[in-house]
């Protein structure tokens, strides 16, 4: 699974969350509407944001900051 980081320019920047590497993959190739912070898998050589693990990541990062207030 890619989680995006960033955009730069013409590419999204991606981290695979099991290696922890970056990749620049193209916006032309990505789902319309990707944000940063969305997980996208790539199903049957396209990619699709993976909306349930998007918003278990997202719920789970504010849970951690509410605690810190």
């Amino acid at each position: 699974m890619l989680i995006v980081d960033r955009f730069e320019g013409e590419y999204a920047v991606c981290e695979d969350s099991e290696t922890q590497r970056t990749h620049n993959i193209p916006k032309v190739l990505l789902p319309k509407g990707l944000r940063e912070g969305d997980c996208v898998r790539e199903v049957a050589g396209e990619y699709v944001i993976d909306g349930a693990e998007t918003l278990r990541r997202r719920q789970k990062a504010r849970e951690l900051l509410e605690k810190l207030y």
